[in-house]
């Protein structure tokens, strides 16, 4: 973890020393909301659970085009406690992650646009690249919160880190002569099934904590006489048939442009 911290130091110190000194970057700072779809959040596509903010420095290749590096951190959230689906209620999982995501992204402005110049004052955007983050999924049960990824609560390990497919709009609007404001909705698909640590089937084991929860089935006993009773059979369905976790931020930012209308001329 260390040393990916120092790999993504590296690059953005790179990445800023080469071009601040461009008439076209761009920076930007963001905070907002993160959410996430998945196997404890499977239908609700829009459903802020946490805080989430960022910054990016971005080179604007001419008023339409730009490409930056990003960073976003968010705080995501499910429990099957809050679902209107009663089977996933007694199901009983619940789960917490950071996200740290890196990512390149590129931006298309339907208008002349850049916070520097161009004609217009504001322009929707779309925006699409690739990326990486980074998770650790966590749950609390009985007052205790374990780390979930080494229990390996489905039999398996998986990596706490996937690329990601970010993809989403915006609108920016200039309010100085080099000063922009945004707003933003992304999402990102995750390669990977884990963000929540429930991604296949029951263990044919199960798998117990230190205060003897079954992480694997905490399910909620459907007999109140009879405590002792779990809901799902060993091997039996867990999660979801989809394959890959979504998460999304929605941000509103502030950007600073180092440039003039002189760098475009039509």
């Amino acid at each position: 973890m260390r040393f990916k911290k120092i790999i993504f130091s590296v690059v953005l110190s790179c990445i800023f020393a080469g071009t601040v000194k461009s008439q076209t970057t761009e920076l930007g700072i963001n905070a907002g909301a993160a959410g996430y779809i998945g196997d404890i959040n499977p239908v609700n596509l829009f459903k802020p659970s946490g805080i989430a903010f960022g910054a990016y420095v971005k080179r604007n290749l001419d008023p339409y085009w730009a490409i930056g590096l990003h960073y976003n951190y968010g705080k995501i959230k499910g429990d099957d406690a809050n679902s209107d689906d009663a089977s996933l209620r007694t199901r009983n999982l619940n789960f917490s992650t950071s996200l740290n995501e890196l990512s390149l992204q590129v931006d298309f402005n339907f208008l002349e646009y850049f916070s520097g110049g161009g004609v217009k004052n504001f322009s929707p955007y779309i925006f699409a690249g690739i990326g990486g983050v980074v998770f650790n999924p966590k749950a609390k049960y009985n007052g205790e919160t374990y780390e979930l990824r080494y229990y390996e609560t489905e039999g398996k390990k998986y990596k706490n880190y996937a690329f990601s497919i970010p993809y989403g709009v915006g609108m920016k609007y200039r309010i100085g002569e080099r000063l922009g404001i945004f707003t933003q909705l992304g999402y990102r698909t995750a390669k990977t099934d884990y963000l929540d640590d429930v991604g296949d089937r029951y263990p044919m084991v199960p798998v117990y904590g230190n205060n003897g929860t079954n992480l694997s089935d905490p399910s909620v006993p459907p007999d109140p006489g009879n405590p002792g009773r779990t809901n799902f059979a060993p091997g039996g369905q867990r999660g979801n048939f989809v394959k890959n976790d979504t998460y999304f931020f929605v941000h509103i930012g502030l950007s600073y442009t180092f440039t003039s209308d002189k760098c475009y001329s039509f």
